[in-house]
Parts: C-alpha cells; structure tokens; sequence
C-alpha cells in the first residue's frame, strides 16, 4: 500500500471513529452520523485507492440504503433522472455525428483558413468549443480530436515546438470548454441534480449555455493564448502555415471536401434541430431529455438514421452514468439527514459573497489534485457548497456553477483528466512533458480561477443569476 492510500485510510478511519462516539458532535443525529461516514470513506477511497470511482460509489449507495438512511425507491430512482436520459441520449447522437464524418469536414473547413500560427491556434479553438454541442463528455470529444490533431502534426512535422503546442491546446480546451453546455461533462449533470435536490430550483439547457458559452470562449481562448506563449518562441511564431484539405483527408475514413451525402446532410440537420430545441427551450417547455430522446430516435432509424441503436448504445459510458446516479443518491443523502448543513454549521456567519465565491473558487480549482475524477469533484464538492451558500446568503446557484466551472481546470498532471493522459502519449508523435503542463498550470490555474471569479460576481448577475439570495 502506498504512502497516499494509506494516509487516506488513517484519515478516513479516524474521522469515523469520531462518529461513531455518541457524545461527540452532540447535535449530529445518527442517520446523519452514517451519511457523514460513508462520505468520508467514499471521498478516502476515491483518493487514495485504485478501485474504480463507480464501484466506491455504488458500495456507498448502497451502504446508506441497507442503513436505512436513502429508501431503495431513491437509490434506483436516479437512474430514472431526466439528466441521465439526456445523457444516454446526446451521447446516441454523438455516435450519429461520429459515423458520418462530419467532424472532418468542419475541421478541414475551419483549420484550412489558416495562414499564421496564431490563427491556426484561435480556429482550432473556437472548432473545439463547437465540438461541446455535438459530443458530451470530454474524454469523447478527446477521441473524436485525436485524428485531427494527427493530420495537424504530420503537416507541421518539420517544426516540432508547434506540434507540442498543438498537443497541448487540444485537451487544454476541451477541458475548459466543456462548461459551455450541460452536456459538457457528467458533473454538471450532477451539479444540477444536486440544486434540484437541496433547493427546488432546476437549470435547463437554455439557461446553462446562457451562463456556460460565453465562460468557456473567453477561457478557451485565454488559455489558448497561454499555451501558444509558454510552449513556443517568437520565431516559431513568425512563420506562415497552411493546412490543406488533402493533409487533413489523409487520417479521415470519410470524405472532408466535396458534395454532401445524403447521411451527412440529414444528420447536420438532426443536430442543428436538436441543439435550436434545446435553445429555444422556454418557448416550446419541453424537456431536453425528451429532445434528446426524439432526436436520438430519429439518428438511429432504419429509414432515416445513419448508425444501429445496439452500435450506438455501446458508445454510452454506462459506468458513468452508474456513478451519476450513485452520487446522486448520496448527495439526497446528505440533504435529507442534515449531515451537510452540519458540516458547514460552522463556518463564519459574518462573510461577504466574494469572499465566499473565493474560497470556493480557489478550493474546486486545487481539487484535482486530490481527486481526479470531475464527476467525483463535484460529488464532494457542490452539496456542501449548496449548504454553505445558504447559510452564509449567497446564491446557492452562483455558488454551485462557479464551483463546477472552476472544478474544470485540471491540468497540473498527465493523470489530472483523460484529455491530458490521451495527449500526453501518442506513438511516433512529439508531445507535451509533465513540465510543459506545469509551467502552463503555474500561469493558468489562477488565471481561470479569477475569470471563473469575475464571471460569478460581475457578468452572470446580468444574466440572471445573482451573488446575494
């Protein structure tokens, strides 16, 4: 056992031994004393162990059923969730969208306009944030980039520091871009189940691109900028690039230049519907699951359907969904038995709304380096955040978004995200070392901390969603 495992379960034992004591914590009653242990083992386990972040969750579900803490109907109910329909669904489409080929022909479309270095930086960004209506997941959009980004180096193969750039911009924007939609990432899912579930209040689609888009574009392109300046020199940069149809052809199965087929134009279209329904949500009030659903019926017809439903269902990561649906029931855990509103009892009471939203920001920002999972971040993280939001009267929705946003910066390490560890090692390609991430988390953590910072007090008051209740 390694010296971080076993810290974790020194630490985990010892703050359940503390709970177990009836006369300690004296206003802490005992199905809240249960939920609290079962936390704490299941956030050590998640730290310090290798055992899968579905299997502990699952085992904590479970745990807090047998001791009657949740009923089972909540348990499995979390399956049922709209979120988690929304999710299998787009992840359908996603499959829809992968097998026409379209991804190439927007990628040969956006990155062939290229003429210098910097715009070939912005133009691959801005194609990545894109990509965050089409493909939820960051590890999904990852792999549907990956060819890309080999046709890029194999055409910059004599000018090797951009390669390394471009290795390096890929995931750096695919991580912060993800907050642009809910479908982003399974974590914003459960930072909306877990508002519904302590406050009643519910953010749909519309509104989460409304908060999310215009965040993700300013840090997707601050940080693109960073990249481009930490991982290059100003020679590097001076020279002229230019990308042709035929380079980015050559890693494609499908087509990138030329007549439309029938699939890829009744897919483009499914999509662009799929995504204005969801936009226009406050207009028709249907439910963006049900969207999703209709749209995922449609992608997967025998009549009008470009991939099989039994092809595109095992695309779907059926683990994370499982751990969604687990934290889940842990989060209503923590809300009904008064475990969460405990645990921040004791904060300040007399604390200003930025100084709160700091804290916050700076905290989930760092937690990468402890927990690794995104999902398993706002897990821990966004109930206790909720709590403390409405007892120190902040907003618990500004609270929680700019918890989950800033959450999303998890670059430090090769293992911090999937992106990363998927960039950091591609065979016969030169790529980014652990000491380009670091000099480029160094400059960029506490960058995106005070855009995520600026954005929770100054930008999304304006949009509805205020600092103070």
């Amino acid at each position: 056992m390694n010296l971080r495992a076993t810290a974790a379960l020194c630490v985990a034992l010892s703050l359940c031994a503390l709970l177990v004591v009836p006369g300690n914590f004296p206003g802490l009653s005992g199905q809240a004393r249960l939920t609290l242990a079962v936390f704490v083992l299941a956030t050590c386990a998640w730290i310090g162990t290798p055992v899968d972040d579905t299997y502990i969750a699952l085992g904590a579900g479970l745990a807090l059923t047998v001791t009657g803490v949740i009923s089972s109907d909540t348990l499995f109910g979390t399956l049922g969730d709209s979120t988690v329909w929304l999710l299998i669904c787009a992840f359908v489409l996603a499959a829809a969208v992968a097998r026409t080929g379209l991804a190439g022909r927007a990628a040969a479309f956006l990155v062939g306009g290229a003429r210098t270095v910097r715009q070939l930086v912005h133009l691959t960004t801005a194609a990545l944030v894109v990509t965050a209506f089409a493909v939820p997941a960051t590890s999904g959009r990852a792999a549907l980039a990956l060819p890309v980004f080999l046709a890029l180096a194999k055409a910059l193969a004599d000018r090797r520091r951009l390669v390394v750039m471009l290795a390096l911009l890929f995931p750096t924007v695919i991580l912060l871009s993800a907050v642009a939609t809910l479908i982003g990432a399974g974590a914003h899912l459960i930072t909306v189940s877990v508002l519904w579930q302590e406050t009643g209040e519910r953010i749909g689609f519309t509104q989460w691109l409304l908060l999310g888009l215009p965040l993700a574009v300013a840090s997707s392109h601050l940080a693109a900028e960073l990249v481009l300046l930490t991982t290059t020199r100003r020679a590097d940069r001076r020279g002229a690039v230019h990308i042709t149809a035929e380079q980015i052809q050559e890693h494609s199965k499908s087509p990138v230049t030329g007549p439309w087929t029938p699939s890829e134009t009744r897919c483009a279209l499914l999509l662009g519907t799929v995504v204005l329904l969801w936009c226009s949500e406050p207009l028709h009030r249907v439910s963006p699951a049900v969207v999703a659903l209709i749209g995922a019926v449609v992608a997967s017809s025998p009549a009008l359907g470009t991939v099989r439903l039994k092809d595109a269902l095992k695309t779907v990561p059926w683990s994370l969904l499982l751990f969604m649906a687990a934290t889940m029931a842990m989060g209503v855990a923590l809300a009904d038995s008064g475990a969460a509103r405990w645990v921040v009892g004791g904060l300040p009471a007399e604390v200003t709304p930025l100084a709160f939203l700091t804290v916050v920001v700076v905290v989930s920002t760092a937690a990468h380096l402890v927990l690794q999972s995104r999902s398993a971040r706002s897990s821990v993280l966004v109930p206790l955040v909720v709590a403390a939001a409405v007892g120190a009267g902040v907003n618990p929705v500004a609270a929680a978004l700019a918890s989950t946003a800033a959450a999303g910066f998890c670059h430090t390490l090769p293992a911090s995200a999937k992106p990363v560890t998927l960039f950091a090692d591609i065979p016969g390609t030169p790529t980014y070392t652990p000491r380009d991430l670091l000099r480029l988390s160094a400059v960029l953590a506490p960058l995106t901390a005070a855009l995520v910072l600026i954005f929770a007090v100054a930008v999304w008051p304006l949009l509805g969603v205020p600092v103070a209740r």
